[in-house]
Parts: C-alpha cells; structure tokens; sequence
C-alpha cells in the first residue's frame, strides 16, 4: 500500500467521524455514576481489565455502603475488596479506591478536580481515566481517552502505529480537531464492541470498510 499523505490521512479520518457518527449519534458513557464525577472517577479506575458491564454490577453496593467521599475515604480495606471482589486486581482497586477518595480529600478540598495534571495525581488515576472523567463529567476535552478499543481500532485504520496509548492519543489528536475528542471514545467503544471485534472483526457489516475507509478490510 502506497504511503498515504498527511493530508489524506486526515480527510479519511474526517470521514470515519462521519460515519461513527451517524451510527452513534447518542452514545453515552456506559459506566453508572449519576452525573457524580467522583462516582465515575472511582467506576473508571474499577474498569481497568474487566468491562464496564462487570463494574455496573458492583458500584451501586458500594455506593450504597459509602454514599460520599468521605465515607470511602475512611472505608476498611477488606470491606471494599469484598464488595468488589468479582473484579479483576480487585485488592489494589479497592486500595485506590479508598486513597483516591482521600487524595480528593487531601488535595482538592473533596472536589473532582477538572485537569489531567490534577486528577493523575490521585492513585489509580491514569491518563486514559483522567480522559474519560474530564469529558463525561466536565465536557472538557484535554486529550482522547485511549482504551483497548481505541487502541486496537487506531491501528486497524492506521492511524496510530504507537506501542503505547499515549504515543496514540498524540496520534490521533493530532488528525483530529479538539472539538471532536470527546466523542472518539465514546462511539469507538461501542463500534469496537459490536464491528471491529478484536478476535472476529465483523468486516462485512462494516460502515468504514464499506465506505473504503479501512486499509486492512478485506478487500470486496
């Protein structure tokens, strides 16, 4: 395959967008937290190797058993763990757990803070989750949150060919303007889960192979 001009590159990328979004046009955050930003931080920093399906099943026992931040902050650590037990690396979630609620405590006077510098400041709290509670929670747009799906459908479209998720948040930050951010996540997740499977690619029901938008489809 020739070597695609930066200029092509972005005009395709354009054009995924478009389709995403005529597929997706309402996707929502798919984790519960009731519109709660410290809620969602702590139900981002739980999704972590499982799915956001597994997380919805524990999170309302646990806000049940520590309906603020200052009751998770002074939460025993056993008891978190049992609550999320069913979760993958369930005892250092449920240790994050409890000092992230503090960190908000300590650092930011118990409010979510609303930059990535900031939110990565509190344990368990990465780049990716810091992406997903600024945009869900704030509506801002500092960077794209780079999750398994985003990762593997930046490289399927080729777009990114970085090891690492953000060499490809920079990579497709750069292809696409600041006022689109928000929405990659959001609707990558949902076509990564229902097309662009990672171990049965539904290429023929594919809106971005049909429109020739994907380099690695199968060719028809």
């Amino acid at each position: 395959m020739a070597r695609e001009s930066k200029a092509n590159k972005k005009a395709r990328a354009l054009a995924v967008y478009q389709q995403m979004e005529e597929r997706y046009a309402d996707a929502q955050c798919a984790l519960d937290f009731g519109g709660d930003p410290f809620r969602l931080t702590i139900a981002t920093l739980l999704s972590a190797q499982t799915t956001d399906k597994n997380v919805n099943k524990v999170t309302p026992e646990l806000w049940r058993r520590y309906p603020t931040i200052e009751a998770l902050a002074s939460a025993q650590l056993s008891d978190v763990e049992e609550i999320i037990h069913s979760l993958g690396f369930f005892r250092s979630k449920a240790a994050n757990c409890i000092k992230c609620a503090q960190g908000v405590l300590d650092l930011y006077d118990g409010q979510v803070p609303r930059t990535i510098k900031e939110l990565t400041k509190l344990p368990g709290v990465g780049r990716k989750t810091a992406n997903v509670v600024l945009a869900e929670a704030f509506n801002i747009a500092e960077g794209i949150a780079v999750d398994t799906h985003v990762f593997r459908i930046a490289h399927v479209l080729g777009f990114s060919k970085g090891d690492d998720p953000i060499a490809v948040e920079k990579d497709l930050c750069a292809l696409y303007p600041q006022e689109m951010w928000a929405n990659i996540n959001r609707r990558w997740v949902l076509f990564g889960r229902e097309i662009c499977i990672a171990r049965r690619p539904q290429c023929d029901n594919c809106p971005l192979a049909a429109h020739g938008l994907c380099p690695n489809a199968p060719k028809q």
